[in-house]
């Protein structure tokens, strides 16, 4: 495999915390359900006693157990952001998802810069003879290899579990914590990222219609005359892929799209 493995679904799993709400909770929070909902049917009830109803349903006992179920991501993220630094490793991004009881935190990781420095120079001296056929004839950026081991989830996943558990950042619940390289059709969300992967190709998503079209397929341009910062766009070359029947109704032939208008990117990998 490539280094960093990045097709190889590369992911490192810990379990963590238990919940149990007890029967008081549970009999708490559906009484106060129930009085919610009757005093909101009902003409007889005036309009304070459905605030007491609600305040019954999230009452001290259930407001700490729902409590317990939410998570501060910014604070997650600096975490991991702390945690990754001391491994050479920088955080691509983070996601909490799954009900209440199967919750799982998934932190996306890539060697920083200093490691992908590393790597370029080692592939470029032919010291790493594993890697991808597309990468060996340049149509495959250095820049989308995460450059991560198993080695680095592992060992990141034991830090950032205990770091988790001390500080209570994911409370209240049982959890898995996964540990991944963000693989070739990593997401884009940074001006910064945009810059970075100039030349490859991207999915984009816009939240309002350019041309009636709101899905683009295609390369991504240099900034040209600026940077993707400076400018606050980015510039598809639509000549690169085959196009969508939207798309090609356009007659575009490069699209540019706002940052502020971009809702999901990804790199789509070319192997």
């Amino acid at each position: 495999m490539p280094a960093g493995g990045e097709m190889s679904g590369l992911t490192a799993h810990f379990l963590f915390g238990e919940f149990l709400p007890s029967l008081g909770q549970l009999f708490f929070a559906a009484f106060g359900i129930s009085f919610w909902i009757l005093a909101l049917i009902s003409n007889e009830f005036p309009g304070w006693l459905s605030v007491l109803g609600l305040a019954l349903t999230v009452g001290p006992d259930c407001q700490g157990a729902w409590a317990t179920m939410a998570a501060d991501l910014d604070a997650i993220r600096s975490a991991a952001a702390r945690v990754a630094a001391s491994h050479g490793l920088d955080v691509v991004d983070l996601e909490l998802t799954g009900p209440s009881k199967d919750r799982v935190l998934t932190v996306y990781l890539e060697k920083n810069a200093a490691g992908r420095e590393q790597l370029k120079a080692a592939i470029a001296a032919g010291e790493n003879e594993a890697l991808p056929e597309r990468l060996r004839e340049g149509t495959l950026s250095v820049e989308q290899l995460s450059g991560i081991t198993h080695e680095d989830c592992a060992e990141f996943s034991r830090d950032f579990g205990v770091l988790l558990d001390v500080e209570d950042l994911v409370p209240g619940t049982e959890y898995t914590l996964e540990a991944s390289s963000p693989g070739l059709d990593r997401k884009l969300s940074r001006p910064e990222d945009f810059e970075r992967f100039s030349g490859c190709l991207v999915k984009v998503q816009t939240f309002e219609p350019i041309a009636g079209n709101r899905h683009w397929h295609g390369r991504l341009k240099a900034g040209g005359t600026g940077s993707v910062i400076a400018l606050g766009a980015i510039t598809l070359d639509l000549d690169a892929v085959k196009q969508n029947s939207k798309s090609r109704k356009t007659g575009a032939r490069t699209v540019e799209i706002a940052l502020r208008n971009i809702e999901k990117a990804r790199l789509v990998p070319e192997i």
